[in-house]
C-alpha cells in the first residue's frame, strides 16, 4: 500500500520536522516568510484606502515573486559557497608523535 519502510509510522510529527529542517534548513524558513507575508498581506490589505482590490492584488502578486527569486538567488549562492568551501578548505594535518 505505502512505498515506506514500517518504521516510518514510528516517528513523531515535531522529530520529523526537526530532522527535515536539519536536512533541508531553507523550507521552514521559508514557512515563516509565507506566514510572515500572509499576515502583512491581510494587515495590508484592510488599510489600503483607495486602491482598487485588482491593482492591490497585483502588487502584492509582484512583492511576492521578487520575494521567492530573493530566495531561490539567495539559496543556490549558499549551495554553491558551501561547495567550494568544502572542495578546497584546508585540512587539518593531523600530528605523527612516535
Amino acid at each position: 500500500m505505502s512505498g515506506g519502510k514500517a518504521g516510518d509510522w514510528d516517528e513523531e510529527v515535531s522529530s520529523k520536522f526537526m530532522r527535515k529542517a536539519k536536512e533541508a534548513p531553507f523550507v521552514p524558513i521559508g514557512l515563516a516568510g509565507l506566514v510572515a507575508a500572509l499576515g502583512y498581506g491581510a494587515y495590508a490589505y484592510k488599510n489600503r484606502g483607495n486602491v482598487s482590490t485588482s491593482v492591490y492584488l497585483m502588487s502584492l502578486r509582484v512583492r511576492a515573486q521578487a520575494m521567492v527569486v530573493g530566495a531561490i538567488t539567495i539559496g543556490v549562492g549558499y549551495s554553491l559557497f558551501k561547495t567550494f568551501y568544502e572542495e578546497h578548505r584546508p585540512h587539518p594535518v593531523e600530528n605523527n608523535k612516535k
